[in-house]
This record gives structure tokens, C-alpha cells and sequence, in this order.
């Protein structure tokens, strides 16, 4: 950064990994971010994001109609039952609507076709997997440690995972909807990376 001169307005903290496992390298209350170990000529991780789990949302209508003071409103998100204004035990699940489901992202940048990172990304919604190769260069594959398409689209049928966005294409293509169509031979929700692209899951 400062032979280009460049800066940020926050401090960069570098952390180096070693572990060959999946581990939980960071925690908030809204997420978690897990290591993805991949298959490449030099030690590679992928990440894995997962949403913690929202407050469940109130029924307005049913909360009054219940005569539940607003002191209990905050419990009521947490998921407790209350007592209404009369002493009388109200059930959550009738005051309370299920919060939105949380979304998890895997991004599993270089790395050979590798079933071992199925269990970590099982049901994921988004999974970006790079596919350096079409089938017809398969053989270069193994070898330089990358995936094609459709090996790229089996870990993702293997994960039961929502939606499939290619990436990492190599130079030697000029169109890269062969990767879609190829990988959609296998896996049907696929999408295709680009610079800005904007994925809505």
C-alpha cells in the first residue's frame, strides 16, 4: 500500500490461517464466517457466511387483541411466552410471526473438484465456485488444481445448495455462456459471474 501510495480509513488487521479444517473465524450477533479448505497448489480457504437466525416479528393485531402489555414485547420477539394484562399465559406462536430466513454465501475461489468441502456448504443459498475449464479441457484440470463447469455443478447437486454462480473462467474462452450451459447439464439455478454484477437470493 505504500509503494501505490494508497491508505484507508480503518485499521487492516492480517490474520494468517494454517488449519486444514473448517474453522469459525469470526462471530457477531448477526453473523458467522467460517473457513472452506480447497484443493490448490498452495494452502487456499473459502469462506462461509452464515446469518444468525432474526427476532421473530410481532402480530400487532394479535398482540393487542391478546391485551399484552409493551413491557413483554421484547420477550415476545425473543420467542417467550407472556402473561396478558388478565395473568393469562399467551402462547408465542400466536402473537409472533417466523423472523426472515437467514441467508448463507459460500465462495470457494481456486480450487480442484473436491467433495470434502460438501458437508460445509450443505444448503447453502448462494455458492460462488470458480470453473477455470469447460469439459472439453478437463484434463487440464486436476493438474493445475482448478474445476470446470460441471464439476463445478456436481458439488453443488451434491450440496443441495439454492443457486450455483460460476467464476474464475480462463482467457482461453470468448463466450462464457458455455460455462452456464454446461454446468445447467447438471445443476439448474446457475448464474455467471461478472465485475459489479449484483446476485439477488
Amino acid at each position: 500500500m505504500k509503494l501505490a501510495e494508497s491508505w484507508t480509513n480503518y485499521p487492516l488487521i492480517f490474520h494468517e490461517l494454517t488449519s486444514k479444517k473448517s474453522e469459525l473465524i469470526f462471530e457477531d450477533d448477526k453473523v458467522e464466517v467460517h473457513t472452506i479448505p480447497l484443493d490448490h497448489r498452495i494452502y487456499t480457504n473459502g469462506f462461509l457466511f452464515k446469518e444468525k437466525p432474526g427476532e421473530r416479528k410481532l402480530d400487532m393485531n394479535a398482540v393487542l387483541n391478546a391485551d399484552i402489555d409493551v413491557a413483554y414485547y421484547r420477550k415476545l420477539k425473543q420467542g417467550f411466552d407472556v402473561e396478558n394484562k388478565q395473568g393469562l399465559t399467551v402462547s408465542n406462536q400466536t402473537v409472533t410471526k417466523a423472523p426472515i430466513k437467514p441467508k448463507s454465501y459460500a465462495f470457494c475461489s481456486d480450487t480442484a473438484y473436491s467433495e470434502a468441502i460438501v458437508p460445509i456448504i450443505k444448503g447453502v443459498d448462494l455458492l460462488y465456485h470458480e470453473s477455470t475449464f469447460l469439459e472439453k479441457h478437463e484434463q487440464l484440470a486436476a493438474p493445475t488444481k482448478h474445476s470446470t463447469a460441471k464439476q463445478a455443478a456436481s458439488i453443488a447437486k451434491q450440496a443441495g445448495v439454492g443457486m450455483l454462480l460460476l467464476g474464475h473462467y480462463s482467457t482461453r474462452y470468448d463466450n462464457l455462456k458455455d460455462f452456464k450451459l454446461e454446468a445447467e447439464t447438471i445443476f439448474e439455478s446457475v448464474a455467471l459471474a461478472r465485475d459489479g454484477k449484483e446476485i439477488t437470493f
